[in-house]
């Protein structure tokens, strides 16, 4: 019985590592998390980046007869442009003011 343990014992040591490692794999240890940041990059930050890139050059073509859907779902035309927003007409004698930011689309 004792034999038994002792050889199951042997054998769990026979598995154990031996240490002969060393420390310090430099720079592989993080390649893949490197790998995963610049996939991270290309997949997510870049397109966004791309696609607001479009946005701005589309309010900064905005002029006065323009008309534009907002983020908040308003349908108007632009009868006057701000440093940082837009005047919307949106119906007989109603204008509000927009930030640039919140026009959505230009509607051909």
């Amino acid at each position: 019985m004792m034999c038994d343990k002792l050889i199951e014992y042997q054998g769990l040591l026979a598995m154990a590592p031996t240490g002969d490692k060393q420390g310090g794999g430099g720079i592989m240890d993080f390649l893949p998390m490197i790998l995963i940041l610049v996939a991270f990059y290309f997949l997510l930050i870049a397109p966004q980046r791309k696609k607001q890139k479009q946005h701005d050059k589309m309010v900064q073509a905005l002029e006065k007869g323009t008309q534009v859907k907002t983020l908040g779902g308003i349908f108007g035309t632009v009868t006057g442009v701000k440093d940082d927003r837009f005047v919307l007409r949106i119906g007989e004698n109603v204008k509000i003011e927009v930030a640039k930011e919140a026009i959505a689309a230009k509607i051909d």
